[in-house]
Order: C-alpha cells, then sequence, then structure tokens
C-alpha cells in the first residue's frame, strides 16, 4: 500500500488568488477549505471509519492517494459520464471557483489523478492490477437540517484488473461491500444489496445495514464502465474493475445515533468524549430551538441552495433546518417573473440557550440582508 499526494498548479494559484478577494463568495470558499478535514483528525469517528476500512485484509493492496480540493468541472463531470442536464453541473448545485473550476463534489474525481502518475501509468503498460483509496472533504450546496452539511467526507475505492486475469462481476461488488460493512460496524452486521444507477458503473449496487431494526443505506458500488476508462485513458479491452464511493457522515451517524450532523464538529469535551463508533450518543443538554418564519417575493432566478448558504452566514453554527412552508406564482398580485417564498428557520445552539432578543436580532438582520443581497420584498 503505496501513499501519493498529487498537488496541483491550478488548485495553487487559484488559492493565491481567492486570498486577494474580499467578496462574500471568494470568503465563504475560503472558510470551507480551511474547515479541518475530520477524516484524518486522530479522535474523530470519521477518522476511524477511514482506519477500519484501510485496515481491512481485502483491501490490503490498494494504495492511498490525496488529490486537489479545487478541480475543473470537467474532469469531475465530463470524465465520468455526467449527462448534461445533471444537477451536480448547476451552479446551484455545486461551488464554481470560477467558471471552469469547482471545490470538489466527490472524491470518485482521484480517478484521474492516480492514473496521471507515472508509476501507474507504468504498471498499466506492464498489464498489472492497480487499486486506490482517496478520502477527505467534499463540498455540495444542500438543504440544511440535522443530517446534512454543505461541507461533509467521502472515501472512495477503486480496484482494476487485467482481464487475461479475470473479469470483475457483481459477485466482486458483493464480496468489496460485504468487507466494507463488517469492517465498520463487525462481522456479525446484517446488510442486503439493491440494485443502483450511477454515472460511471454499470452494474451497480447500494447496500443497506440494519441498525436498530432499520435499514439504512450506507454505500454505493459497481462495475466501472468502459466508456469513462477509455476517457481516462485506459484501454477498457484490456481491463475490468470494480468501484465504491459514499459518505463518511452518514456511517458514523448511524453508527452513534448522532440527533445532529454538527455535533461531529463540536469542541465540547462532553461530546468529543461520546464520539466512539458503536457507542449511542446521549444529549448532553436539549437546548431549546426558537423558530422564526420569513416571506419574502424574489425573481423567479432565485436558487434556494444559494440562500441557504447566506443563511448560514447570517448565523453561524445556530441554524438547526430551514424547512420550506409555501412557495406560488400569482402575477396579479407578485408581478410576472415573481414567486413568494415562506421558510420556518430552526435556531438551535449545540453549547447554549439561545434567547428571544438574540434571535429577533439575528432574524431582522437576515431580513434586511435579504432584501438587499437578493432583492426580496419582505412580506
Amino acid at each position: 500500500m503505496a501513499n501519493y499526494e498529487i498537488t496541483s498548479l491550478e488548485e495553487i494559484n487559484i488559492k493565491k488568488d481567492l486570498e486577494s478577494k474580499n467578496d462574500a463568495q471568494s470568503l465563504r470558499i475560503r472558510r470551507y477549505l480551511a474547515m479541518p478535514d475530520l477524516s484524518r483528525a486522530s479522535g474523530s469517528p470519521i477518522a476511524e471509519i477511514v482506519k477500519r476500512i484501510l485496515d481491512c485484509p481485502y483491501f490490503k493492496d490498494l494504495d492511498i492517494i490525496k488529490i486537489p480540493e479545487i478541480v475543473p468541472a470537467r474532469i469531475s463531470f465530463d470524465l465520468f459520464d455526467f449527462p448534461t442536464n445533471h444537477p451536480a453541473r448547476s451552479k446551484s448545485d455545486t461551488y464554481y471557483v470560477d467558471e471552469d473550476h469547482i471545490l470538489r463534489t466527490h472524491t470518485t474525481v482521484m480517478w484521474y489523478y492516480y492514473l496521471e502518475d507515472e508509476k501507474i501509468k507504468e504498471k498499466i503498460k506492464k498489464q498489472e492490477t492497480i487499486g486506490c483509496f482517496s478520502f477527505g472533504k467534499v463540498y455540495r450546496k444542500d438543504e440544511i437540517d440535522n443530517k446534512h452539511m454543505n461541507v461533509f467526507h467521502q472515501i472512495d475505492g477503486w480496484y482494476l484488473v487485467p482481464k487475461t486475469m479475470k473479469t470483475v462481476t457483481q459477485k466482486d461488488l458483493e464480496d468489496a461491500l460485504g468487507n466494507i460493512a463488517k469492517a465498520v460496524f463487525g462481522p456479525e452486521t446484517k446488510y442486503r444489496l439493491n440494485t443502483d444507477t450511477f454515472p460511471y458503473t454499470d452494474p451497480s449496487l447500494e447496500m443497506e445495514v440494519k441498525i436498530d431494526n432499520k435499514w439504512i443505506e450506507v454505500v454505493g458500488c459497481g462495475v466501472v464502465k468502459g466508456s469513462v476508462l477509455e476517457k481516462l485513458g485506459v484501454n477498457s479491452k484490456n481491463y475490468t474493475g470494480w468501484a465504491f464511493g459514499f459518505g463518511l457522515e452518514r456511517l458514523a451517524i448511524a453508527s452513534m445515533n448522532l440527533p445532529d450532523i454538527r455535533l461531529l464538529w463540536s469542541d465540547d469535551e462532553r461530546v468529543k468524549r461520546q464520539l466512539k463508533l458503536g457507542h449511542k450518543f446521549v444529549e448532553v443538554s436539549k437546548y431549546p430551538p426558537i423558530t422564526r418564519d420569513i416571506s419574502f417575493v424574489v425573481e423567479n432566478d432565485f436558487v434556494p441552495n444559494d440562500y441557504f448558504d447566506f443563511v448560514r452566514e447570517i448565523a453561524p453554527e445556530i441554524v438547526e433546518e430551514i424547512k420550506l412552508l409555501d412557495k406560488y406564482e400569482n402575477a396579479e398580485k407578485w408581478g410576472v417573473g415573481k414567486i413568494s417564498y415562506a421558510y420556518r428557520i430552526t435556531y438551535r445552539s449545540l453549547e447554549r440557550t439561545l434567547t428571544s432578543e438574540e434571535i429577533d436580532e439575528i432574524h431582522k438582520k437576515l431580513e434586511t440582508e435579504t432584501a438587499k443581497i437578493f432583492g426580496a420584498v419582505i412580506r
């Protein structure tokens, strides 16, 4: 198992450019990039999941590769057979640093960087098996609730083998997924496999594990499509392989029965002491929520995911959920090309009791800035 770290001159230059900018988008991206990588943080259950997978004997021949976090959009989407109309390509779902580069939305992009390494190219020339893991932070604009954050962690693994040695089949997928389940949740874990669909594998499976008598989807896996191998410079007539990828938070939340994803980032020692895989989390204190509604009319090109990021900036660390209450168009009432939105915002701190007075102040600022930044008319 070898370790590779791929550096990108593009990423270095883009980061330097970001440091010189003070607009809201640049500051936001810089802050996300500066957040700790929990998959490499000692004591984090996210890092423990990674360690258990890497230590599994079944995966002992796979390398480890660390790749850039700012990547070209064409590499992230075009090379992996994402359809032209796939929502991930949209600026409403993905953080574009500029017109051509994005914050990586998946660690699967490591396939490209791994195959660019000269040592790996030499192995392919010699018709040898190759494979690796990549893990770390990924970034996607998302709704706000207690199970999702816009910055989270993934791990990807893949394995390619010459067809002269074997042809990868669904049985190989089942073996890989079964070993992941046992490595993370223990040898007695019950799991089941279902067919699924991913842009870059076919056939594809997803795995569910049974925790507290509930089936929870945790991992996706598939046979790497020949068309994707060809785009990556690998002759699909010579090679076949499997690949898997999944979000690490989902496994951690399931393992510990965590009520809120933000707990994984907590610096509260009462919380950190409990963040152990298999340990059922007990609330250290249930601070009461405070809800406030906001209603406004905006142009019909309004992007909700952009608004969620904006709310995070106005009230960092205390927004638990934003729930859409109402959305409708009424040309007579609002005007042509206008849409009315109504959201219920739940404010809750993980560390203290919030007061109505401070939330009133924050919410008033939210209304004022919503009108200013989005051209909204507050109702």
